[in-house]
């Protein structure tokens, strides 16, 4: 095993440990898909978290997706949502990740899911199909991130007693109803208490925020990670319609809506998803690196997330060769997208790689597309990340 091989093992334990951490994506693909340009010819590799972007891709008629993730759960959820797609009817479907419960699960899981999961996920799932079975806790209330939104969920109710005027505001018409509700729920529920546990590492971790992710907020926002974070919630529930952002809708509500949730979700999407989009999915268990390392093919499309952020501190070396692997897999006219916590990624200005028999630093290679990512970015129904990329690759090897 090489050597970035075993630390990007040991990085995955230290930032997940042994949990199902994203139930959902985090990432609006509404922005992907028109920075991607996806084609029938294009080869996409997404970094996997719950599944949800993965399915989303097929549906814009791209070539292949591989959905790599060093996390078994995270794959182990998307081959779930898989066999769902394929197995069961609209409505059953749709409760049980629609709504975040199915019941007869366990049932209906033994007879219909089962046999199309692989050993590791089948193994998962056997123990943890039961997140589906509870008439009053959500599937989207289990795992760290859900634990998180639950947590929240009981404070809206029991502390901050607001729910009914978040419904209101979930419900509301046009901006100007939402800005004038949503001043009253924001006096409630900034609390100093609030205030205190968004501040705590702890808490970001339950989220999926490394330290090095939080250390580039606090180094980089006027106010850091408690700022960031107030400033991003108003600009979601008072800036950008709140009539189609499933996203922060599950958290809130612990379910979707027919017509606001993933595109996955929807009727006829569910048909195009099992008559035959589903055969250009592959799902790998891998860090990005060893995937592209086996992998024999080019790879013109990547979905990079927010991971650089991790490893941008102690594990440099990691980004180092990591983009090696990208830049021997990619294809002609590659494009590459990735968010960050931060404002800027400057870590990546010193990441050196080799291309054509020389020594190059990584912005040599790349054609950043500013005006589109920020022209993009603004309009991001999730609204947690400081910023947005998209670059050409220029002289791929």
């Amino acid at each position: 095993m090489p050597i970035s091989e075993w630390v990007s093992g040991r990085v995955f334990r230290f930032v997940h440990g042994n949990n199902l951490v994203y139930n959902t994506c985090w990432e609006d693909p509404r922005l992907d898909r028109v920075a991607l340009e996806l084609t029938p010819q294009d080869r996409l590799l997404v970094i996997t978290s719950a599944g949800c972007n993965a399915l989303d891709y097929l549906l814009c008629g791209v070539g292949h997706v591989y959905a790599v993730d060093m996390n078994p759960r995270q794959n182990a959820l998307l081959e779930l949502k898989v066999a769902a797609l394929r197995h069961l009817e609209y409505e059953d479907l749709f409760s049980m990740f629609g709504r975040g419960h199915l019941p007869g699960v366990e049932a209906i899981y033994a007879s219909k899911l089962r046999q199309s999961l692989s050993s590791i996920s089948r193994k998962y799932w056997d123990r943890w199909i039961r997140f589906f079975d509870h008439p009053r806790k959500s599937f989207y209330y289990r795992g760290t991130s859900g634990a998180f939104a639950h947590m929240i969920s009981n404070y809206v109710n029991k502390i901050a007693r607001c729910r009914d005027e978040v419904l209101e505001l979930l419900d509301a018409p046009n901006l100007a109803q939402q800005q004038a509700i949503y001043p009253k729920i924001k006096e409630k529920i900034w609390s100093r208490a609030v205030r205190f546990a968004m501040n705590r590492d702890s808490t970001l971790s339950m989220l999926g925020v490394p330290r090095a992710q939080r250390r580039q907020i606090d180094e980089q926002y006027p106010g850091g990670i408690v700022k960031f974070v107030e400033d991003s919630m108003d600009t979601v529930l008072s800036n950008i319609p709140i009539q189609d952002n499933y996203f922060w809708r599950v958290y809130i509500t612990g379910s979707y809506t027919p017509t606001c949730c993933p595109e996955y979700l929807k009727p006829h999407n569910h048909e195009k998803l099992r008559d035959g989009a589903l055969d250009r999915l592959t799902i790998q268990t891998d860090s990005v690196e060893g995937f592209l390392r086996r992998h024999n093919g080019q790879i013109s499309r990547f979905v990079l997330l927010d991971h650089m952020d991790w490893l941008s501190d102690h594990y440099f070396p990691l980004l180092e060769s990591e983009w090696q692997a990208i830049l021997n897999r990619a294809a002609p006219k590659t494009r590459i997208l990735w968010r960050s916590g931060g404002l800027r990624t400057d870590f990546l200005n010193n990441v050196t790689v080799r291309s054509n028999g020389q020594k190059k630093l990584l912005p040599e290679l790349l054609s950043m597309n500013t005006d589109l990512a920020q022209r993009l970015h603004p309009l991001d129904r999730v609204h947690t990340y400081g910023s947005f990329y998209i670059a050409d690759l220029v002289n791929p090897i």
